[in-house]
């Protein structure tokens, strides 16, 4: 058995090859790093350095020492949070508008995925409205999708705005039709963008659609046309458009989370206070 101090400063020396540099990433002194070390070698049986008053190498059993005391160590870090963690478990269908997965969840999930390990969980990417109706059905029991404002919707995570939005240089003449790049119907973004073009009695063509976030941003960059986005969300190369574009303004959007009828009661709770306390998912 090979103690996970030890590991943990051979580790580092190995990506270091300093022993000021691993004294200091792992707040010791520089004689505990050797100490740790020689005590491994001693351990393994094996030369791990080759180490002069200048130069720190590793040695063919050094290199290969590498890998399994990384694995040494994530295997225990694993068993550490696993034994550590809450007992809830059980499957959980989650589901996720495709351009929220643009947002701090994924990180979120990640560190719900650690804290509840036995919790089976189950992720359905799609539009919003196609999530609604499996959650409707019974298809899943949490769905973090995006509504109007006020709709009575159980938990608002945050409130957004709607933009107009496009590659630099791809702004629409007033003159001229808007070129729309929008998701297959249905789709909220797209009916509340025709909705308001009309009311303003702009002219406008779809010159492309799509089923998900990545067509509208492949669309949107190509200069296809433009689209219609939450401001959070926007990519940092596309740009809202200016008002000189003369763009109806679209109002505000809600991201919610439903729950399903059938959903295990603790399991969803548990996913539902993560989102609701991780950031309020600020970008």
């Amino acid at each position: 058995m090979y103690d996970p101090d030890q590991l943990r400063t051979f580790v580092v020396l190995a990506e270091t090859l300093s022993f000021t540099r691993a004294a200091a990433a792992l707040n010791i002194g520089q004689s505990t790093v050797s100490q740790h070390i020689r005590k491994l070698e001693q351990s393994v049986g094996r030369q791990l350095f080759v180490r002069d008053t200048r130069t720190v190498i590793l040695t063919a059993d050094g290199e290969k020492m590498v890998g399994f005391a990384r694995n040494i160590l994530a295997t225990q870090e694993q068993a550490i949070a696993y034994f550590s963690a809450s007992g809830l478990a059980g499957r959980l269908r989650f589901g996720v508008a495709d351009d929220l997965a643009l947002s701090p969840l994924p990180l979120i999930l990640r560190d719900f995925r650690r804290l509840y390990p036995r919790i089976d969980l189950e992720l359905t990417v799609g539009q919003s409205g196609t999530l609604h109706r499996r959650l409707e059905s019974g298809h899943l029991d949490l769905a973090f999708v995006k509504h109007h404002p006020d709709s009575g919707a159980a938990r608002v995570v945050r409130r957004d705005t709607w933009v107009w939005a496009g590659a630099d240089r791809t702004i629409p003449e007033p003159d001229k039709p808007v070129p729309l790049v929008v998701y297959a119907a249905p789709s909220l973004s797209r009916s509340m963008g025709v909705q308001a073009l009309e009311a303003q009695g702009r002219p406008y063509r779809v010159t492309c659609t799509v089923r998900g976030v990545n067509g509208v941003l492949a669309a949107v960059r190509a200069g296809l046309g433009i689209s219609i986005f939450a401001r959070s969300l926007l990519p940092s190369d596309l740009v809202e458009m200016p008002a000189t574009s003369q763009l109806p303004t679209l109002g505000d959007i809600d991201f919610v989370l439903l729950t399903g009828p059938r959903a295990p009661g603790e399991a969803t709770e548990a996913l539902t206070a993560a989102i609701m306390s991780g950031g309020r998912l600020r970008t």
